[in-house]
């Protein structure tokens, strides 16, 4: 019975590669389950350089979170960059399914709280870390994600240029 009230309330897409799921400015009506495919949240300075906030692949949500929550306009554009299949579940949908299954409210505390504390040793990473450290840890910490990303989405990621990136591989292999 519960399986039926959530699936009623996930609406699944398929989106292209390229596609944009979500602008700057616009309403942040949704959050997104990756069931296939990989995007990518990211937020464009004022000189036109992409911040890369977040990766989603397989079993991982995505969305602009302060946006979508607080109910104000998006600040992050979000695009598939690999085709892919997402559950698209809106703000009173998953409020609703929190009435009617309330174990389901512990399912998604516990990704939020996997989420902000991820957030947080990111961006203490990038205060306290090298390039070549952010690297190794993103390598580590995200081992799929590589092969499905550019270089240049990578790049953005962690604060550096492509070139810096390309240096960085090169040392380490060569150790």
């Amino acid at each position: 019975m519960h399986n039926k009230i959530i699936s009623k309330k996930l609406k699944k897409t398929t989106i292209n590669k390229g596609e944009t799921l979500l602008h700057p400015n616009d309403t942040t009506f949704y959050q997104y389950y990756v069931e296939s495919g990989c995007l990518r949240s990211f937020f464009t300075d004022t000189s036109a350089k992409e911040h890369t906030i977040q990766f989603a692949i397989k079993d991982w949500w995505i969305s602009d979170y302060t946006a979508f929550f607080k109910k104000e306009k998006a600040i992050l554009q979000i695009e598939c960059i690999q085709d892919a299949t997402v559950l698209r579940l809106s703000r009173d949908d998953m409020k609703e399914i929190f009435d009617l299954v309330p174990g389901i409210e512990r399912y998604f505390r516990i990704k939020t709280e996997s989420y902000i504390g991820s957030f947080q040793k990111r961006i203490i990473g990038d205060l306290s870390k090298t390039a070549k450290e952010q690297y190794i840890e993103f390598v580590n910490t995200y081992p799929n994600i590589e092969q499905l990303v550019k270089n240049y989405h990578i790049a953005s990621y962690l604060g550096i240029t492509s070139e810096s990136l390309s240096r960085i591989r090169k040392e380490i292999a060569k150790k």
